[in-house]
């Protein structure tokens, strides 16, 4: 089959001569039939076929830190999951008590269960998360483990620790 192109172009060097018409695209229209082919080197056509590289908004890229061999304390993600100043008697019974149903039911979170005091306040926050999204499956997870207290456990921005 020839090229549509090439008998265009013919058409319309033809057509000159017998003055068909001005416009130089209805000529080739009308010399194709309405079809016309275009050659794109395959280098080309696999740029402007190519999904983009450059990340999209809203997707979450995983931070690489430079970690060194040993322990490294970084910034990351904790689900929070006791937080109170009320009733000082009582406080740090309560959170070690959370603390331990969670190290008790999730054993992959042991050694990574923390319990702290910043007075009036004791806190008990579970994991070392480096992205959001890891620490809200986290989240997910231990609201249906523990509904009793679903409704005061959060996400939180924390230093945590990562071992290399």
């Amino acid at each position: 089959m020839g090229n549509p192109l090439t008998a265009a172009a013919q058409s319309v060097s033809s057509s000159e001569d017998t003055h068909v018409s001005s416009n130089v695209i209805e000529r080739i229209e009308t010399a194709s039939g309405g079809n016309v082919e275009i050659e794109i080197p395959s280098d080309i056509l696999h740029l402007l076929v190519s999904p983009p590289t450059a990340p999209k908004k809203n997707v979450e890229v995983k931070r690489q830190p430079n970690l060194k061999p040993g322990i490294n304390k970084i910034r990351g993600f904790r689900v929070q999951v006791f937080a109170d100043g009320r009733n000082q008697n009582t406080l740090e019974s309560r959170v070690k008590m959370r603390a331990n149903a969670i190290s008790a039911r999730f054993p992959k979170y042991r050694g990574q269960v923390y319990t702290f005091s910043h007075s009036p306040n004791w806190y008990c926050r579970v994991g070392n998360f480096q992205t959001q999204k890891e620490a809200a499956a986290a989240l997910v997870e231990l609201k249906r483990a523990f509904p009793a207290f679903a409704g005061e456990m959060r996400v939180v921005n924390s230093e945590i620790v990562v071992i290399k």
